[in-house]
């Protein structure tokens, strides 16, 4: 069944803090919501609270701002991962038994699987306590290496700069590409990241002077993305042998080519729905998909909808 998300107006975020929170985990959630919703901080703990930062916040609101939120934000957690209170694992469990959507964000994964949220799910968290996570939980199927995990009623999302794309991808559901792309335009962050948190565990690959023919070539496909592209042309353009091209991409975007290309398509796929009143078959053009049949299956796969539902609930959102 796809899941139908209410519009801005009258849509509530709650954001749970906890003293010796780090202000950029909270501020993310904020950042990228508070536009469009309204956002309220909320906490366990009595005010001030403490952050990592030298600074104390204080929060207007105790654990009963969840029971009006329609999504639910655990932006981190403790770095020991130490069990949350009592309190907070009731409150993320009415939260969710009422139907609202759970967000743990890196460490914040950990009290969602204390909680009995993730059991029989996929999730992830930052890779340094992924395997503690597994350990803990042995009913989650941890996966250390995406970004983020969707699992509908429960998102997780890796340490950091990945609750941004978790967030981002959240947006995006709720309001439509254009709504997530204008708020990562706002940030200057990539409004959708390609593969996950291994390419960041290795040692980063060198800039050489390849690098930035590669990356014109990827620019150059992500403005033809209509045409047909094949490994062995593009490693030509690149000056690169085919074999050379594929272990860069993976090494520079985490995934594969084929895998990218299929979601720069969807992607394009969603803006022109958004933004154009141009047919399905015209998008599927367009888009590079070649016909509507081909679309409407990849972009179910994708997005768990019909283009025609998604441009029906999106357009003309901003």
């Amino acid at each position: 069944m796809t899941a139908t998300f209410p519009t801005c107006q009258g849509y509530k975020v709650a954001v749970i803090a906890f003293d010796g929170i780090t202000p950029f985990h909270l501020s993310v959630p904020s950042l990228v919501f508070g536009r469009l919703y309204e956002v309220t901080v909320c906490a366990a703990d009595p005010p001030p609270l403490r952050t990592t930062a030298g600074f104390d916040i204080t929060t207007a609101h105790g654990l009963e701002a969840l029971e009006g939120a329609h999504l639910v934000i655990l932006p981190s957690w403790h770095d020991d991962c130490r069990p949350a209170p009592p309190a907070l694992l009731d409150a993320l469990r009415a939260a969710h038994s009422r139907g609202a959507r759970v967000v743990g964000l890196c460490l914040g994964a950990f009290p969602l699987a204390e909680a009995g949220l993730l059991d029989g799910k996929t999730a992830t968290t930052h890779w340094e306590s992924a395997d503690e996570l597994a350990r803990r939980h042995p009913a989650v199927t941890v996966d250390r290496e995406v970004l983020y995990v969707d699992e509908g009623d429960v998102l997780t999302s890796g340490g950091v700069a990945a609750g941004l794309d978790c967030c981002l991808h959240v947006l995006r559901q709720l309001s439509g590409a254009e709504a997530a792309n204008s708020a990562a335009r706002r940030m200057l962050v990539a409004p959708h990241r390609e593969g996950g948190q291994a390419q960041f565990i290795e040692r980063p690959v060198p800039v050489s002077g390849s690098d930035n023919r590669f990356a014109q070539v990827l620019d150059w496909v992500a403005h033809h993305l209509q045409h047909e592209h094949s490994l062995d042309a593009l490693a030509e353009r690149a000056a690169m042998s085919r074999r050379n091209f594929t272990r860069h991409f993976r090494q520079a975007t985490g995934t594969s080519f084929k895998q990218w290309l299929l979601n720069q398509r969807v992607a394009h796929a969603q803006r022109l729905l958004e933004q154009s009143e141009a047919s399905i078959e015209v998008i599927a053009q367009e888009a590079g998909f070649g016909t509507a049949l081909s679309l409407r299956q990849h972009f179910r796969s994708a997005l768990r909808t019909s283009p025609s539902a998604y441009r029906k609930q999106f357009k003309g959102l901003t």
